[in-house]
């Protein structure tokens, strides 16, 4: 099997980051895995070891930009990065978008200026190979009003806009960035755990969910056609 290179991970959980480096592990890519605890480290190890996948595991928050430049520098210093995952969620609950400030408006991008600083530590090695791929997970708010999302909603469309202009600007020198916008409860995921276990507060979840190996799926075909930068999965409708 052809070396891809190392698929990075950046938030890496038990639903769609995780699913994501078994799919492209399986593909010949080492996986390295970044979240911001070490508690299900060697269990994602483990799973992807039995597999037959090479993976390592680091530390980092995304808002700790020295800790995380330097996590990138030591994966990429031990192998070509050749496809980087950009996962972690917004922390923050929505503000209503009728009572927003710009001080508000710009607490959401703290969720989206990690994703480009990753992208500038990242992106000058795989130029220089000529080879390379950059994904995003944003929300389904980018591309539909959802008002009870707030103040999220903006920075989900900065997102987004910014991995469609990535791909843009990078298609005709080798490289591919995508995003992957969700409009559901992602199975396995810590949100799909909390919500499925009140569901006197939340409601059912019964036909709301969306099995992340079928998002990975799509994310591995998207990354071998690279004949769209965007997939939408919505389970809400409208």
């Amino acid at each position: 099997m052809v070396d891809q290179g190392t698929a990075v991970i950046v938030g890496v959980g038990p639903g769609l980051g995780m699913s994501m480096a078994r799919r492209f592990g399986r593909e010949g890519f080492r996986v390295a895995l970044i979240s911001r605890s070490d508690a299900r480290h060697a269990a994602y190890v483990a799973d992807l070891a039995e597999r037959g996948i090479d993976a390592t595991a680091h530390v980092a928050d995304v808002t700790d930009r020295s800790r995380l430049g330097a996590v990138l520098g030591d994966i990429h210093g031990a192998g070509p990065i050749g496809m980087l995952y950009y996962g972690p969620g917004p922390t923050q609950q929505p503000v209503p978008i009728t009572d927003i400030d710009a001080v508000t408006a710009r607490s959401a991008f703290e969720w989206v200026w990690p994703a480009v600083d990753v992208v500038s530590d990242v992106l000058p090695g795989m130029l220089d190979r000529g080879k390379g791929a950059l994904f995003f997970a944003g929300g389904l708010s980018s591309v539909r009003p959802m008002p009870m999302l707030g103040h999220l909603a903006l920075a989900a469309a900065a997102l987004r806009n910014y991995a469609l202009t990535l791909n843009a600007a990078l298609a005709e020198r080798g490289l591919y960035a995508g995003t992957l916008t969700i409009g559901g409860l992602v199975e396995r995921g810590d949100i799909h755990a909390m919500v499925s276990a009140d569901p006197a507060r939340f409601g059912s979840t019964e036909g709301h969910t969306l099995d992340p190996d079928d998002l990975a799926e799509t994310a591995w075909g998207m990354y071998r056609a690279r004949d769209r930068a965007e997939a939408i999965f919505d389970v809400f409708g409208g």
